[in-house]
Order: structure tokens, then sequence, then C-alpha cells
């Protein structure tokens, strides 16, 4: 028997699948608490980010958890990660929030816009400038930040020749050198591995800098004052080798203060190593600095003026 089908009836009406109301609109705010959760992987932490309190932070999430039908974060009694659908989002998320400063800013902040060509050593590299530079971006996206890493004293050069707009360098308080403005004062230190034996071997095992480095030369310097045997067991222009030399119990290294972590310990008196100086940050800018190039400045004040306020 042949069976016939009416074409017409199975074939559905193309409004039907059509959503009966305009999709939901995704809050800017509302965004920005989720990426700053995403980033923290805690919900008090990001609540200080975007100024606001915890309870409200957590409101805003599940509002956008039931405006999405979605969960978007795990949550434990320590930290909360990223479900798989909230992976998705913070993409997403991270380009919407681009894209509006982005805009906001070429009305607002016209003028701000170009190539600032910034200068750092290696540790400032490493620690420091990631960070700053994603927000200065956020604030300015108009504005793009070649950076170039190198020695303080090659950078010093650069900027000399004009090749640089702003850099900064590492130098030593005292004597103070000519030029530049001093916008962070850190002592240095000993640091050796947690519970590791580096400092008692003899000659003392030293992971220091290339020659140029204010930290090698203080080192160095003071270990041949105290008259203490030692030997250049690693040497590299990358913190993060010295970083690891350190660690794996090879060496011990000058560092500032704030570079020792939880794997590290800081060595002294109490261990025969002699005291280290302090030692400056300096910004070195250009004679003619643009506006651009002048919000990148301030924006580096700004930042280190946080790491001071921070650390008293």
């Amino acid at each position: 028997m042949i069976c016939f089908i009416n074409s017409k009836k199975l074939k559905a009406s193309p409004m039907s699948i059509l959503p009966r109301s305009p999709l939901p609109l995704l809050d800017n705010d509302v965004l920005r608490t989720f990426v700053a959760i995403a980033e923290t992987g805690n919900f008090s932490t990001a609540a200080e980010a975007v100024f606001r309190t915890p309870s409200a932070v957590s409101m805003q999430i599940k509002k956008l958890e039931e405006q999405l039908k979605t969960t978007l974060f795990l949550r434990d009694a320590r930290s909360v990660s990223l479900t798989q659908h909230g992976e998705v989002l913070l993409s997403y998320a991270r380009r919407m929030l681009a894209l509006s400063n982005e805009a906001v800013s070429r009305f607002i902040l016209p003028e701000l816009a170009g190539v600032v060509r910034l200068g750092a050593p290696d540790d400032i590299a490493e620690r420091l400038l990631p960070k700053l530079l994603k927000d200065f971006s956020e604030s300015f996206p108009g504005i793009m930040v070649d950076v170039t890493v190198d020695q303080s004293l090659l950078l010093r050069r650069r900027i000399e020749e004009q090749r640089l707009d702003l850099t900064l360098i590492n130098c030593a308080s005292r004597p103070f050198p000519t030029g530049g403005e001093v916008i962070h004062t850190e002592k240095l230190v000993w640091a050796g591995a947690r519970c590791g034996n580096a400092h008692l071997r003899d000659p003392l095992p030293v992971s220091v800098w290339e020659d140029g480095c204010v930290w090698r030369q203080d080192a160095l310097l003071q270990l041949d004052r105290h008259k203490r045997p030692y030997r250049v067991a690693y040497a590299s222009a990358h913190t993060m080798a010295q970083r690891a030399a350190v660690v794996s119990d090879l060496a011990i290294a000058p560092f500032p203060r704030s570079y020792v972590t939880g794997d590290m310990q800081i060595l002294g008196p109490k261990e025969g190593l002699p005291e280290l100086m302090n030692f400056d940050i300096r910004l070195l800018t250009s004679a003619q600095l643009s506006t651009p190039a002048k919000a990148v400045a301030e924006g580096i004040r700004a930042a280190f003026g946080t790491l001071d306020a921070a650390a008293a």
C-alpha cells in the first residue's frame, strides 16, 4: 500500500523556532564581577576588586546564572572554580568588556591613543608588569604598550638614544645616580631554598645576574668584604632561572624581599651572610613625552604606590 504524506503539514513554521521574547541582555557590571571572581578564585577578594559587598557579588552571580539557566562556578569551602559553561562565558565576558572600554574611550579619551615604548628589567617584567599593563589596558584601551626587557644599564642607554619613551631601572640607593624618579625602594636579601643547605657549603654557591647588575655587584662586594669564599654556581639574566636555582637548593641569590616566596627562606647574619643594600626602582623618561606616554607613567606611579601601601 502506498501512503502519501502531506509535506506542508510536516514543514515547521519559521516562527515556531524563534524565541517568544527577545534574549536577555548581559550587564557589563555583572560581567566585570564574574571576571573578577574567575581571576581571583574567591568571592570576597573579587568583591573588594569591584567595590561591592560579598553578599552583593553573590546576588549578582545568582541572577546571572538564572539568566543564562546554567551553573557558572563550582564552590567549595576554600575557593571557587569555573564550570565548563563558566569558561565559555569568561571568554565572551573579557571580549565584551574590552570592546565596551574601547568604545567608551573613543569618545571620552580620544587623545589617549597611540604606541608607547616601555623598558623594564627582567625581574620587574616578570613580577609586576603583567598585572600593571593588564589594568592599564582596561582603563586606556587605545594605548598600545610595547615592552623591551633588558639590563638596567642598557635600558638607560636606550632612553638616551631615544629608542624608548620611558623605562624602569634598578639602581643602588646610594650614591644617588643622576636623573630619574624614585618610585619604589626595597631591601635586598639573601634567598635560599626552604629547609635547604646551600648556604652551608664552602665555597658558597651563589646565583647572580650578568655583569652590570647592581644586585650582583653589591652581593659579591659584601661577600668579599666579609671574606666569605664563594663561587658563581649559576649565572643567568632571567629571574625565572634564578628562582629555579634557589628553589632547587643549587645556590643562594640576592633577591628583593618581596620576591621571596613560600618555597624560599631569607638568610642573614645568623647564617653567616652579610647584610645587603636597599635599592631603588627608578622611572626614566625621554625629554618630550607624548600624552599617552604620560598616562603610562602615571599608571606606573599609581601601581607602585598601591604596592607600597599594601606592604606598609
